[in-house]
């Protein structure tokens, strides 16, 4: 992660610099990053919070489609439309009380719809970045069939 928000002066003032910033892995994009618009930033970059709720919603979208694969339930399509609740506390700065993953899962015809939803709870407690939070991740998956 490299800071790229210094206007000239530094952190001389609060208002000063930007809180641009560039996430990098070495042979990877960059991703631009910044703080949420609320606390001076550029809404057109990601910010922490966005990236933890989609790394939680990526997570679990792996393990998913990974455990669906094994069990034979076909899954052709998979849109996660989650949320989190952050609360700001001014002693502690803040912190996430909840996420919620809404995954809209396509199946294809004949897919034990059932069996589907149940893999969701599996994926849960499998998913490596829900075990590292320390507020609940609940999971409302809905289905449809291709």
């Amino acid at each position: 992660m490299t800071w790229t928000g210094n206007t000239g002066t530094g952190t001389a003032h609060y208002r000063s610099y930007d809180r641009t910033h560039e996430y990098s892995v070495p042979g990877k994009p960059v991703i631009p990053g910044s703080a949420d618009p609320a606390f001076r930033g550029d809404a057109a970059r990601y910010n922490p919070e966005e990236l933890l709720v989609m790394s939680l919603s990526s997570c679990h979208m792996l393990w998913y489609l990974h455990l669906c694969a094994e069990a034979g339930v076909v899954v052709t399509g998979y849109v996660d439309d989650a949320v989190a609740t952050l609360v700001e506390v001014k002693e502690t700065g803040g912190h996430f009380t909840e996420a919620v993953l809404r995954p809209l899962v396509t199946l294809q015809a004949g897919s034990d719809a059932a069996l589907a939803a149940q893999l969701h709870e599996r994926a849960h407690h499998l998913c490596f970045v829900a075990n590292s939070v320390n507020f609940p991740v609940r999971i409302e998956a809905t289905f449809q069939f291709a």
